[in-house]
């Protein structure tokens, strides 16, 4: 799909990291023009500007413009909703991956009026993946952007509402309701609240690392291995998102060099077969970043074997970081308890420590953090939620205590 949508911009301007980002997230195609490499690209922003070097400059397809737009001027033009249509909701589930779409569709079904908040796009983490093989029901596999946008469609047939690209940015108990408050400065409540927040990647914390992010590293193949066409990477870690994003790279780069830190790689069989197979991956084992190089983008990486010591430097065009995930549970840091990595504890109907707060997916301690046990808690907290909703609904509604 062509949205008609051309970006503007260089690779060492955060604003346009940023945009680039949230456009990923939201899967909005676009043409991406580096203006210093580019003189009719640097002629139209001059054009656009008033001689001025201002970028991002997007143009869309109907020959407007937004300067430097922030996510909700983004949002806004691209008709994605962000404020919701009531105050006053049975349930509000933060997060929109496979966990909380499927409880907001399994509460939707049972008559219970359910808000989803996401502060990217829908579908979490399991919207950017390349290739879902093992969801069952998918013979064949599915691309993560299908996979998001039939979750979406079927939420959105049983009346849930969904939010995309809004931050929430506190969750709050008065009296036996949730109030959830948006970054747009919105207050939204309920009776419960299900936290499906999900997971990050974790990052190596090399010396450059955070100088060069959407600059040479990257934590996303799906959404970055188109600007590394015909070009050598790097990917490091051994596990099953390493080998299957590497895979998926050698659709774009002519080359890819996996760094483990472990003697082998640690992924399923069946990827592991798969990668050291493959003509156009090699794999460095025992070793670890231990410097990213470069002025305004990656040059260079050092790699370390941990052994030996042995110091070698590689020159690849982008550096793609897959070590493992941490959960996103800072929104609630202290308010519920958490285990000693910072996944949140639940009971075994996925309620936390907070009467009616709730969890489930990547972000509850215990998950296995696969799409297929994600949905399935999603449903199990759906059905804890119907059963927490019988006696507490009875009460004073939420809409009575609004201020």
């Amino acid at each position: 799909m062509d949205a008609g949508i051309t970006m503007y911009g260089t690779v060492w301007c955060g604003d346009c990291k940023r945009t680039k980002k949230f456009l990923a997230e939201q899967r909005i195609p676009y043409r991406y023009v580096d203006i210093e490499s580019d003189a009719d690209g640097m002629a139209f922003v001059e054009r656009a500007n008033d001689g001025k070097h201002v970028i991002p400059t997007i143009e869309f397809a109907d020959g407007s413009l937004l300067i430097e737009p922030s996510n909700a001027e983004l949002a806004a033009k691209l008709g994605i909703q962000t404020a919701a249509k009531s105050k006053f909701y049975d349930l509000i589930v933060v997060g929109s991956g496979p966990a909380g779409l499927t409880a907001a569709i399994y509460a939707a079904r049972e008559g219970i009026e359910t808000l989803v908040i996401e502060r990217s796009g829908v579908g979490g983490q399991a919207g950017l993946t390349e290739q879902l093989d093992n969801f069952p029901g998918f013979p064949e596999g599915v691309s993560g952007a299908e996979f998001a946008e039939r979750l979406r469609a079927q939420a959105l047939r049983f009346g849930v509402e969904i939010l995309a690209a809004q931050e929430v940015t506190s969750i709050g108990t008065e009296e036996v309701c949730r109030a959830v408050r948006t970054k747009d400065g919105r207050e939204y409540r309920a009776w419960a609240v299900l936290l499906t927040l999900g997971s990050t990647y974790r990052r190596l914390g090399a010396p450059g690392e955070d100088d060069f992010i959407g600059a040479g590293v990257h934590f996303c193949a799906t959404c970055d291995a188109a600007f590394y066409r015909d070009r050598d990477v790097v990917v490091v870690g051994g596990g099953n998102s390493a080998g299957e994003e590497s895979l998926f790279l050698t659709k774009f780069v002519s080359h890819v060099t996996i760094v483990t830190q472990d003697p082998a790689l640690t992924a399923s069989r069946v990827v592991a077969e798969k990668v050291l197979a493959h003509p156009r991956i090699d794999l460095i084992t025992g070793s670890t970043v231990a410097e990213f190089h470069g002025s305004k983008k990656l040059e260079a990486v050092t790699i370390k074997n941990i052994g030996s010591g042995e110091l070698t430097r590689l020159q690849p065009a982008a550096v793609f970081v897959f070590i493992g995930l941490s959960p996103n549970s800072g929104l609630v840091k202290g308010q519920v308890a958490t285990d000693g990595q910072g996944f949140i504890i639940t009971d075994a109907g996925m309620q936390t420590n907070v009467p009616g707060l709730f969890a489930a997916g990547d972000v509850r301690a215990g998950s296995t953090k696969q799409a297929a046990s994600a949905a399935g808690e999603g449903a199990a907290a759906a059905l804890a939620i119907r059963r927490y909703l019988e006696p507490v609904a009875g009460g004073m509604p939420c809409r009575d205590l609004a201020r």
